[in-house]
């Protein structure tokens, strides 16, 4: 991170100077914002956190409940979401505080074990992803019979962790408190209703709050904003008023979720593990932060057409004994419930994720919109949840900072609905299959000698890793046609970073870290062979056009007095070792002048880490003849890549996308 930009500021970094105008804690109701969000799970504070950094955007965050969570719920951070954490900058925070899942183990009981494997439970049971072996009659003892990797080498720099979602709201909360707008969430007050008036230019989107603290209960206020974006749940009452609806269905099964101090003998309970009973079902262990903590899944009982999971009024007893039975002979001691809930698995997905109908979007731009379960919900098997809701608010802030801060116009919101929809519904599409697969009976669950939820879950990996998802040529994601020069760039995929070693200060690092939750592209330049940024050479003249041409997208879409990097921040990979190079020699381009003292800015140019043999150039399938340039999206994902030559393609990308402010 670079701070002291702008003068010596002492204390923690992170703290960034306080903007003038904005509420405190305290403060009474506003009449007007920029953008309310209803609900502060992690797409309500993922959203926010991006919104707080801009100090000239109003935000006002509402929660009905009366403080942060402690605990419960979501606890699954797949390696996509570290990536993510790391353009916040607390994915190395996370990372201390997390439990790693470096394995996932598979076990069963008589006719699903492998006569091969019966009576073990250590490393020699079944090596990595194997399977096989004559079936044994049915009973037997519990056994390991299948053991894979939970995150293939190469998938990213991230590992997949378990920690409490409270933990990462707070997270979120405290890059909140230190913003420069000092947001804090307005605990107390949920959103009952809302209606937009199309025709209004200013605030057209008039809200009707409640309040639910007890010393104010029920007493109503009304809040107008520009835009509101419903993350409250999928209850949702900002669904409801512009007429959304869930659809899809239900597996009518109940499972028992909780968090557990326990003592057993169960080998691996520091693993994340599927264990498949005979006669009583399955349950899931997934190990928690602290080294001591365990979360258990547990498959309970199936439920009527028209019953629901709180009909059967189950209690945490219920739960502890039927995973007993499941982990017979191994032995389960609770010494502490630390949370729990009994829920059913469904899969539903909303019609559109915003208030404009469809014979509408030409003339109109969203003023509400949605994101998480307010808009898809599923069951908790893959650990998607919390990491897809997260993911519609990182799509949605940068387009929603883009359009209040000028850069972009209005009818850029269309492209949120479009773009997280389709990747809600391979969510859910993949949820249901992957929830029948894990339910499915011991009869049904063999492949090839494997147990069947072995063999998918690692075909799904890529799935649940989060790196699935491709958003389709528009606009934001360009045509495939020189997909070539960077083959390990997939164009609207997520930018799959690789080492790199910074020129000025020799700093080996992630080209993928400089990337900030700040909203701007980032245009990286990959030199050609021989290239050394000297006069002349194709880097040389390509930042010249960027930084001086009236054309470049540069000098188009950014505003007068903004630096020269704040819309679009231009950075450059040579091919030879740091030590032959010349940070000097650079463009001027990649040694901007910045901040209220001009001073230097030395981190726009890296080099192969050639010292360790992590060639990006190789890794990333990049030409190394030709070199090309990669534009990244501000929510890390590929959105076109071009020769060097290609200048007016460059323009046209950008000019679909921004306004001219230059």
């Amino acid at each position: 991170m670079q701070f002291h930009v702008d003068g010596f500021k002492p204390g923690d970094p992170d703290v960034l100077p306080a903007a003038p105008g904005h509420r405190r804690p305290g403060d009474p109701l506003p009449e007007t914002v920029d953008v309310l969000i209803a609900g502060s799970g992690p797409a309500g504070l993922a959203l926010a956190a991006q919104l707080a950094r801009v100090p000239q955007i109003r935000t006002m965050l509402v929660e009905p409940k009366l403080g942060p969570m402690e605990k419960g719920q979501a606890d699954g951070i797949s390696v996509r979401s570290m990536e993510m954490f790391q353009a916040f900058g607390f994915a190395e925070k996370v990372m201390r505080e997390s439990n790693w899942i470096n394995e996932t183990t598979f076990w069963a009981t008589g006719a699903d074990a492998p006569a091969s494997s019966q009576g073990r439970s250590q490393d020699d049971a079944r090596p990595s992803g194997g399977g096989g072996g004559h079936l044994p009659p049915p009973g037997g003892t519990l056994t390991r019979v299948a053991r894979v990797q939970d995150v293939p080498d190469g998938t990213s720099e991230m590992p997949h962790v378990l920690i409490n979602q409270a933990r990462v709201h707070d997270m979120f909360l405290d890059v909140m408190r230190n913003s420069p707008t000092r947001l804090e969430p307005d605990y107390g007050l949920k959103v009952i209703d809302l209606s937009v008036d199309p025709a209004a230019a200013d605030h057209p989107v008039t809200v009707t709050l409640e309040h639910t603290a007890p010393d104010r209960e029920g007493r109503i206020a009304t809040v107008r904003a520009n835009y509101v974006i419903g993350c409250d749940g999928a209850r949702s009452n900002v669904r409801g008023a512009i007429g959304g609806a869930l659809h899809g269905d239900a597996a009518h099964q109940a499972w028992g979720v909780m968090d557990v101090l326990a003592v057993t003998d169960f080998p691996d309970w520091r693993m994340k593990s599927f264990v498949r009973s005979r006669d009583e079902g399955i349950l899931m262990v997934l190990p928690r932060e602290g080294g001591h903590l365990v979360r258990l899944y547990v498959e309970l009982d199936r439920l009527g057409e028209h019953e629901r999971a709180a009909d059967r009024g189950m209690r945490p007893e219920d739960i502890i004994a039927k995973a007993q039975r499941i982990f017979s002979p191994f032995q389960l001691d609770v010494k502490e419930v630390v949370w729990w809930s009994i829920y059913e698995i469904g899969h539903r997905l909303t019609d559109k994720f915003d208030d404009v109908p469809e014979d509408q979007v030409a003339t109109r731009a969203p003023r509400v919109m949605l994101a998480g379960d307010a808009c898809h919900t599923h069951s908790p098997k893959a650990g998607q949840g919390m990491n897809v809701s997260m993911g519609d608010a990182f799509n949605l802030g940068w387009k929603l900072v883009s359009v209040l801060t000028g850069r972009a116009a209005p009818a850029l919101l269309h492209s949120y609905s479009g773009e997280r929809r389709a990747a809600a519904k391979g969510l859910v599409e993949f949820d249901h299959k992957w929830a029948r697969v894990v339910g499915a009976r011991a009869e049904d669950d063999r492949v090839d000698g494997l147990p069947r939820v072995a063999r998918e879950f690692v075909n799904n990996l890529p799935f649940t890793c989060g790196l699935t998802i491709q958003y389709e040529r528009s606009s934001l994601t360009g045509a495939p046609a020189h997909q070539h020069l960077a083959t390990g760039f997939d164009i609207g995929k997520r930018f799959h970073s690789a080492p790199v070693v910074r020129l000025a200060d020799a700093r080996p690092m992630h080209l993928g870290h400089c990337i900030e939750a700040d909203a701007r592209f980032r245009l990286f330049i990959f030199a050609p062979a021989d290239d050394a940024g000297g006069p002349g050479g194709a880097v040389a003249m390509l930042c010249d056009w960027l930084e001086h041409d009236p054309a470049s997208p540069v000098r188009r879409h950014t505003a007068p007095g903004e630096d020269v990097d704040a819309v679009i921040d231009t950075r450059a990979v040579f091919q030879q070792g740091f030590r032959a190079l010349d940070f000097g020699a650079m463009p001027t381009l990649l040694r901007p002048h910045v901040g209220r003292y001009g001073l230097c800015d030395y981190e726009k140019v890296f080099c192969a880490d050639v010292k360790r043999g992590e060639d990006i150039f190789e890794m990333r399938g990049i030409d190394r003849a030709a070199g090309c340039m990669v534009v990244v999206r501000p929510d890390q994902y590929v959105g076109t890549i071009l020769p060097l030559h290609a200048r007016d393609d460059l323009a046209e990308y950008f000019a679909a996308i921004l306004r001219v402010r230059g």
